[in-house]
C-alpha cells in the first residue's frame, strides 16, 4: 500500500486489531440473521511524511451510509463545544448577516444551528440520509453529499463561496484527503478561512488510545503532517489551538495560499517544534504501541471475568465506534457484558457490530442496578459520571479501560 498523502510505499506497522465490522454499522433483529461484513483493521506510519493510516479495504461509501447512527446533538458537552466555537469565530473574523458559512461533515446540524440563530446564512454538507435529514428538520440547508473538489467547484458556479468553513472531525474519515483538502482551497473566498478539527496524533500515541482507531477513520493526524497537506493542496496555516476534546485535540486555521493574509502565530513553530523534540518524525517513536493495547485487552478481561465469576453485574454505557473496538478486539460478547445503554434512540433496540450486545435505553440501568458501568467513550466520562450519578446510591461504580483500567 502507497501513502494517501505522498504516495511512499508504507512497511512500518504502528498496531494490528485483527477484523471488526464498521463501528457504526449497528444491526437490527432482521439483519442479525445476516453475515456482516468484516474488514482488518491495520494501521500504518508513513515513514516520508508521518501520516499514519488506516489500510484500505472498505469504501467511504459502506460506512458513512443511510442507517450511520451518530448523532453529534446527543452529546451535552460537544453541543457546548460547537456553540462556543461558533461565538469565537463570529468575533474572531467579524462575520456578519452577509457572511456566509459551510460545515463540512454538518452532521445533524448540532453546529450550524448556532449559526443560524444569529443570523448569518449557513450551509451543511453531509453525506449521511439520516442526519442531513435531522438537520433539515432544525431549517438548516444541507447537501447530501460526500465533499470534494468537484462540489467544491460545483458551488463557486452557484456563487456559495465561503468566509467560513469548519470541518470538525472529518479530516481522518476521507480516504482521499489530498482531494478533500484542496476542495477547501477552491471553496474558500479569497479573504475566507477554514478551520479543521481532529483528535492529536500525538495523544493517541502517548495516552495509548488505540481505541480511537477504526474503520471511519483512514488517518489518524499530527500538525506537522497537516500542515504539509494543506500546504501541498493550496492553504497555509497561520494558527493552530490545542483542545481538550476527544481525548486532546488540534483546531488548525488556514486559508488560501495565494490571497489569505492572516499573520502566523507563533503558536504554528510552536508546535511543529514540540512534534519534532518528541520524535514524532523517527520510527521508535511508534514503538511499544501494539504492546499496550494487548495488556489493555487482557486487563479488561480480567476484570468481566473476574466480576462474572463474583455474581457481579456489569453493564455498559456508550454505544460509541471506540467502543467498538475495545469490544471486538478484547473478544467480548454478551455472556460477559450483557448490554450497552446509549441515550440515543436511533441506537437503541439494536446491537453493537460484531460482538452483538444489545443497546438499550437509559431506563434499563435504575431497573437492573448494575454494580458496574464501564463508560465506553471515556473522553466524555465526566459528563456520563454526572448524568449517571445515581447508580452511587445502590453502590454501583464506573469502570474506564483505555489508557489503563480505572475504577471511579
Amino acid at each position: 500500500m502507497k501513502c494517501r498523502h505522498c504516495q511512499t510505499e508504507l512497511t512500518l506497522q504502528l498496531i494490528d486489531l485483527g477484523s471488526a465490522p464498521p463501528s457504526n454499522a449497528y444491526l437490527t433483529q432482521s439483519t442479525m440473521r445476516r453475515a456482516e461484513k468484516w474488514f482488518p483493521l491495520k494501521v500504518l506510519v508513513c515513514e516520508s511524511c508521518w501520516l499514519v493510516q488506516a489500510e484500505s479495504y472498505s469504501k467511504a461509501e459502506e460506512l458513512f451510509n443511510d442507517e450511520y447512527a451518530y448523532f453529534s446533538s446527543f452529546s451535552d458537552q460537544w453541543l457546548k463545544h460547537a456553540e462556543n466555537y461558533v461565538n469565537t469565530m463570529m468575533d474572531r473574523f467579524a462575520l456578519t448577516a452577509d457572511s456566509h458559512v459551510i460545515e463540512v461533515a454538518s452532521n445533524d446540524g448540532y453546529l450550524l444551528q448556532y449559526v443560524k440563530q444569529r443570523g448569518i446564512p449557513c450551509l451543511g454538507i453531509e453525506p449521511t440520509a439520516s442526519t442531513s435529514e435531522a438537520a433539515r428538520l432544525k431549517g438548516i440547508d444541507t447537501i447530501e453529499e460526500f465533499f470534494d473538489v468537484s462540489l467544491a467547484g460545483s458551488l463557486v458556479n452557484q456563487g456559495k463561496q465561503a468566509d467560513l468553513i469548519a470541518a470538525n472531525n472529518v479530516l481522518a474519515h476521507v480516504p482521499d484527503i489530498n482531494g478533500f483538502a484542496a476542495g477547501f482551497a477552491t471553496l474558500l473566498k479569497p479573504q475566507g478561512v477554514a478551520t479543521f478539527e481532529f483528535p492529536h496524533l500525538m495523544h493517541l500515541i502517548e495516552g495509548r488510545q488505540f481505541d480511537t482507531i477504526y474503520h471511519e477513520h483512514f488517518s489518524y493526524l499530527s500538525f506537522s503532517t497537516v500542515v504539509s497537506i494543506l500546504n501541498t493542496n493550496g492553504l497555509s496555516v497561520f494558527d493552530v489551538e490545542e483542545l481538550d476534546t476527544h481525548g486532546g485535540s488540534l483546531r488548525v486555521f488556514a486559508q488560501r495560499k495565494d490571497m489569505g493574509k492572516h499573520p502566523v502565530n507563533s503558536r504554528v513553530t510552536g508546535l511543529l517544534n514540540m512534534e519534532a523534540a518528541a520524535g514524532m518524525n523517527r520510527t521508535t517513536y511508534y514503538e511499544g504501541f501494539q504492546a499496550h493495547a494487548d495488556m489493555v485487552k487482557n486487563d479488561f478481561l480480567s476484570f468481566l471475568l473476574g466480576a462474572k465469576r463474583a455474581g457481579k453485574t456489569v453493564a455498559g454505557y456508550g454505544a460509541a465506534a471506540k467502543g467498538n473496538t475495545l469490544l471486538n478486539y478484547a473478544g467480548v460478547r454478551p455472556d460477559l457484558l450483557p448490554y450497552v445503554v446509549d441515550r440515543n434512540p436511533a441506537k437503541q433496540d439494536k446491537f453493537l457490530p460484531g460482538c452483538r450486545i444489545p443497546i438499550v435505553a437509559e431506563a434499563h440501568l435504575k431497573q437492573i442496578r448494575p454494580d458496574y458501568v464501564v463508560i465506553l467513550p471515556w473522553n466524555l466520562r465526566e459528563e456520563v459520571m454526572v448524568q449517571l450519578g445515581y447508580i452511587r446510591e445502590w453502590g454501583g461504580q464506573f469502570v474506564t479501560a483505555v489508557p489503563n483500567i480505572e475504577f471511579v
